[in-house]
């Protein structure tokens, strides 16, 4: 397996030498390690260049498979460790922005006092990025909307409210709610989360197009440009909390919500670290904001 998980952070790190020094092995050892499976497998896995190591075509199709051998080889130690009293494991979560800042310090502060021995390894994405990881097995399960996903299964969390952000200055920043027309006529900031929007399925259940000015990775960029100015955004309540920005934020007419699950290949197959954790998440959801 030495094989398989050198080869997998050669890919991460798209390097011989970051890779050996992540392992703890020298370059020497490492490239032998590959030259080993390449000959086993007949197959040129690998191909280097000036701007670093890729897969070749042979080995981008061989690679899933050797992403899910890693992934049941991680699965077989966790196992292990359950058998032991769960006393090590690393979970590894797709997340999002919002999750990251206000969910994960709660959940893993109340975690670590039944398993003070488990690391927790975060990929921050978007809904799309998220689902590929846990397909792919980057990840062994990420937050998503349920309806953003498919071929994944899926287990509620929490509903949250969505917020019309606004500057102070604004005309609207004296209503108590926003009407998601008059939001539609302004010039409108998207959060970049992949191929599935809740604003933008609230328009469009409404039959209109918003005008979309700026479309952005990151929710406090786009409250910095609210507030300069530039334009006004629909962002989950739950971001922004504890923030600073002059903004105003009101909730909307019709009001536009966001659903968080968890999302995973196959429960059965979870390295049990994260099957713990889903496990106490989904129990200690009323404390989560």
């Amino acid at each position: 397996m030495n094989r398989y998980i050198a080869l997998q952070k050669i890919i991460e790190l798209g390097s011989f030498t970051k890779a050996a020094n992540t392992l703890g092995y020298t370059q020497s050892s490492v490239s032998q390690m590959i030259a080993s499976l390449e000959d086993e497998l007949g197959i040129k896995l690998l191909t280097r260049s000036r701007t670093g190591v890729k897969l070749t075509i042979e080995g981008a199709e061989l690679y899933p498979f050797i992403e899910r051998n890693i992934l049941s080889y991680r699965s077989m130690q966790e196992k292990a460790n359950e058998i032991k009293g769960l006393e090590t494991g690393i979970i590894r979560v797709g997340t999002i922005s919002s999750i990251t800042c206000h969910w994960m310090p709660i959940l893993i502060n109340g975690f670590q006092k039944l398993y003070p021995r488990v690391q927790f390894m975060f990929h921050q994405g978007d809904y799309t990025s998220i689902q590929e990881w846990i397909k792919t097995g980057a990840v062994d399960f990420g937050f998503v909307n349920p309806d953003a996903v498919n071929n994944l299964e899926t287990i509620k969390i929490k509903d949250g409210e969505m917020l019309a952000v606004l500057p102070k200055s604004h005309s609207l920043a004296k209503c108590k709610r926003i009407k998601l027309p008059d939001v539609a006529a302004e010039p409108f900031i998207l959060l970049e989360e992949g191929h599935y929007s809740e604003p933008v399925n609230a328009f469009h259940s409404l039959g209109l197009e918003p005008n979309i000015k700026y479309t952005i990775h990151d929710d406090y960029a786009i409250m910095t440009m609210v507030e300069a100015g530039l334009g006004v955004s629909i962002l989950a309540e739950l971001i922004l909390r504890r923030t600073n920005y002059d903004i105003v934020c009101l909730p909307t007419n019709p009001p536009v919500y966001r659903t968080l699950a968890a999302a995973y290949k196959d429960k059965n197959s979870l390295p049990i670290a994260s099957k713990y954790f889903i496990d106490y998440m989904k129990e200690n959801a009323d404390m989560l904001p």
